[in-house]
Parts: structure tokens; C-alpha cells; sequence
């Protein structure tokens, strides 16, 4: 039993990184439970292991009595004064009650007590070694899959990733070594829990730690994130130092800093933004290269109103209006993007004064002289180059009426003191 013992002993420290005191601690409680029947006397009994020789002893303190009623409890005052010679009745004294088959005792019925406290005793080890750990980066490699959680293998210890804080774009296989960021160590009921993410923003916030030394050592500073996972993330960067490009310290050289942390991320697209303090020109930022026509600000109800050329609207956008959603979470506002008007605006009310001044010119009614200025023909100087055929090709009116528009047209331009209309 006993090398059979300091074998086990050497093994467990070995391999589990217990100390052996804490070992010892454990499987004489263990033992002390385990075998409570077989001594006797069960009052106050404790273990004495021998951590060279794995000698294993039991101890109890049977108080001093007159008349022995409880042997399990009790020793007489003569049995008491061959160990003691002083000791009197009431008094503890210390005898041995190993029994004689202890060793035997204690292979058989102590080893399920024995790997139980080994395993609360891991599972402490693991929230110690991991309870200051959270929001760093660790390796590991898929051991197994759990429905639809991953575990992961990271040396000592088991870490779980939930399908929450998977990325859905990202294939997992057993025996692939992948890097997760802990966001907590939950010391739950059945024990220490890593729960670990690769969806999570701040594993965005790590890896440009890690990649770019200018954020580790402060000079520039990761103000916001904003992430889809495996899809988009806009970074917001800032310097307060002047001669510090933030942005292209991040990107790194031919973009070499960047690109890592885009291969860590299976691809996903990464924008590095300039942080403004202003939010008109932080969404300007962030919205790039979509062209920005006007932005105004709505305190009351925290939204950016962002008006864009229509063939930039898209872009702005982005698909499924992924874009805009990302900008509104990097910048802390409600983005409403619109269509700018202004330039059809102007161009409709140049339009309509043109069209107004024909109608007058030409004795022709308002629809007609709008479909003449729709069709080009937005000026008398423009009409009298036309011919007939082209007007009635514009109003559908018969070459009759386009003739005498025509002719209404030239008359004007004939008549002294009355200019072309512009």
C-alpha cells in the first residue's frame, strides 16, 4: 500500500499540479470519513500520513471518564494515566486506533472519497489560476463539441464556449488550435466554468493590444468598437499625441498589423476609424467614403440626421443596413440617413420657373409648358431651334399646334424689348 501510495502521490503532483500537502489534507479527510466505523474510538480522529514513507496512522481523544459507557467516546482514568500519568477525569488524551487492517481499509474505501476531493480540489485550482484572468487571450485546442458549445483543451484545464459567443461564419474541427477571449470565470454549481468568445468586441480590443504596440502602450487609444461578428467591425482610434497617425499606426506597415488581425478573424472586414469628439465629423468618419452632403444634429432624441447623394445611399447603408447600424453603435447616436433633396429641389423650382415663364410667352397651358422644359425645351431660345415635329414628339399635341408654338416662339424672339426667356 504504501509505495503503491507515494506513487499515487507522485503522480497527482506531477500531473495535476497539486501540492502534496494539499494532497495529504485531503485523503486524510477523505480517510477519516471513509472509514469512521473501523476505529475504536471515533472521538476527534485524525489522520497522520507520512509524506516520505506514506505511513498511514489514526489518532483520537476519548475523554478521561470514571466509568466507561461509550468505548467509541470514553477511556477510563487507568488506561488514561499508562499514557498520561497526570491525567484525570474530564481530560483529552491522544491514543493511537489504527486499525490493523487499516491500509487494506484504506485502498478500498477511501478511493472514491479520495478522487471526489481531488477533483473539488481541481476545480478550485482552476478558479484561481483563471478568476483574474478574464478579458485575456487564450490558445487552446477543440477537445470535443457539447450540442452546440465548443470545448476547448487549454493544458490543464477545460474551457467552454458557448454557441452565443461563437461566430456563425466560422467552421470548427476537433484537433483545431484557435485563440478566445475569457469573459468570465462563473463559479457555478457544478463547479469553476472558462467561458470563453471569439464573438465578443473586446476580443477585437485584445488582438490590437496585442498587434499594435502604440494601443498596449497607451499612446494610442481604442476609443470605441462596433462589431458584427464575422462580418464588419469599425474601430474608432485617437491620439493625443500630435505627431501620432492613430490610424496608421494600427494599419501598420503596407498594412501589415491590420492584415493579422483580419487572418485571426477568418477575414472578417475590418475599418480602422479617426475618434472625433465632434459627433457631426466622428459619423462623417465613419461613414466614409460615402459622400456626406449634410449632417444635423437632433439633441432631444440623440439622432444624426445624415442627408447623402442618391447614388451614395447604398453605400451609406450598407447591406441589409449593416453600415448604418455599425455607425450608430461606434458613435453612441441613432443614425437616419435620407436621400439629399436639395439638388432636385432647385432643380424642379429652376424647372418650374422656366416652365411658368413659357406658359406666359407662349399662351400654352402649365402642363404643357412643364413637359417642354421635362423634354429640354426649357427656354424660347431653345424652342425656336426646334422643329415642329420635335414639339409635337414632346406633347403628342399634332404638328397643327407644334407649328403655331413654333411660330409664338419666333415671334417672341422678332419682337424688340421682349428678351428670351432663360
Amino acid at each position: 500500500m504504501n509505495s503503491e501510495f507515494i506513487a499515487m502521490l507522485d503522480y497527482l503532483e506531477r500531473e495535476k499540479g497539486i501540492k502534496r500537502e494539499i494532497l495529504i489534507e485531503a485523503i486524510s479527510s477523505a480517510l477519516v470519513a471513509a472509514s469512521k466505523k473501523s476505529f475504536s474510538c471515533s472521538r476527534e480522529v485524525r489522520i497522520d500520513i507520512n509524506p516520505k514513507s506514506g505511513a498511514i496512522r489514526a489518532f483520537a481523544k476519548p475523554l478521561v471518564v470514571e466509568t466507561v459507557t461509550n468505548a467509541q467516546e470514553e477511556i477510563s482514568v487507568a488506561k488514561a494515566r499508562l499514557i498520561n500519568k497526570e491525567a484525570q477525569v474530564g481530560d483529552e488524551v491522544e491514543i493511537e486506533v489504527t486499525p490493523r487492517d487499516f491500509g487494506r481499509i484504506a485502498a478500498q474505501t477511501a478511493r472514491q472519497a479520495i478522487a471526489q476531493r481531488i477533483r473539488q480540489i481541481e476545480k478550485e485550482m482552476i478558479y484561481e489560476e483563471f478568476k483574474d484572468r478574464a478579458g485575456e487571450i487564450v490558445s487552446g485546442t477543440i477537445r470535443r463539441f457539447d450540442r452546440s458549445d465548443v470545448i476547448l483543451d487549454l493544458g490543464k484545464f477545460e474551457g467552454i464556449m458557448p454557441s452565443r459567443e461563437r461566430v456563425n461564419t466560422e467552421e470548427y474541427n476537433i484537433g483545431d488550435r484557435i485563440r478566445a477571449y475569457v469573459v468570465a470565470v462563473e463559479n457555478g454549481p457544478r463547479g469553476p466554468e472558462i467561458i470563453l468568445s471569439r464573438s465578443h468586441p473586446n476580443f477585437i480590443r485584445r488582438l490590437f493590444e496585442i498587434e499594435v504596440s502604440e494601443i498596449a502602450d497607451h499612446t494610442v487609444e481604442l476609443r470605441s468598437i462596433a462589431r458584427e461578428a464575422g462580418f464588419r467591425t469599425k474601430v474608432a482610434v485617437h491620439s493625443s499625441n500630435e505627431k501620432v497617425d492613430p490610424v496608421g499606426a494600427c494599419v501598420g506597415m503596407r498594412g501589415a498589423r491590420v492584415k493579422n488581425i483580419v487572418r485571426e478573424l477568418n477575414n472578417e472586414k475590418v475599418d480602422i476609424i479617426r475618434w472625433y469628439e465632434d459627433p457631426k465629423e466622428f459619423a462623417r468618419e465613419a461613414l466614409k467614403p460615402a459622400r456626406i452632403r449634410a449632417i444635423e444634429v437632433d439633441e432631444a432624441s440623440h439622432t444624426l440626421h445624415v442627408s447623402i447623394d442618391k447614388e451614395d445611399l447604398a453605400l451609406a447603408i450598407g447591406k441589409r443596413g449593416q453600415n448604418a447600424r455599425l455607425t450608430s453603435r461606434l458613435t453612441g447616436w441613432e443614425i437616419d440617413i435620407q436621400e439629399d433633396r436639395s439638388a432636385a429641389e432647385a432643380f424642379e423650382q429652376q424647372m418650374g420657373g422656366a416652365a411658368s415663364q413659357l406658359a406666359k410667352s407662349l399662351g400654352i397651358s402649365d402642363e404643357e409648358a412643364k413637359s417642354l422644359a421635362s423634354g429640354g425645351m426649357n427656354s424660347i431660345d431653345v424652342i425656336i431651334t426646334a422643329e415642329a415635329t420635335d414639339i409635337d414628339g414632346v406633347l403628342g399635341c399634332g404638328l397643327e399646334k407644334a407649328e403655331a408654338i413654333l411660330t409664338a416662339a419666333k415671334n417672341q424672339v422678332a419682337e424688340k424689348g421682349v428678351p428670351a426667356a432663360s
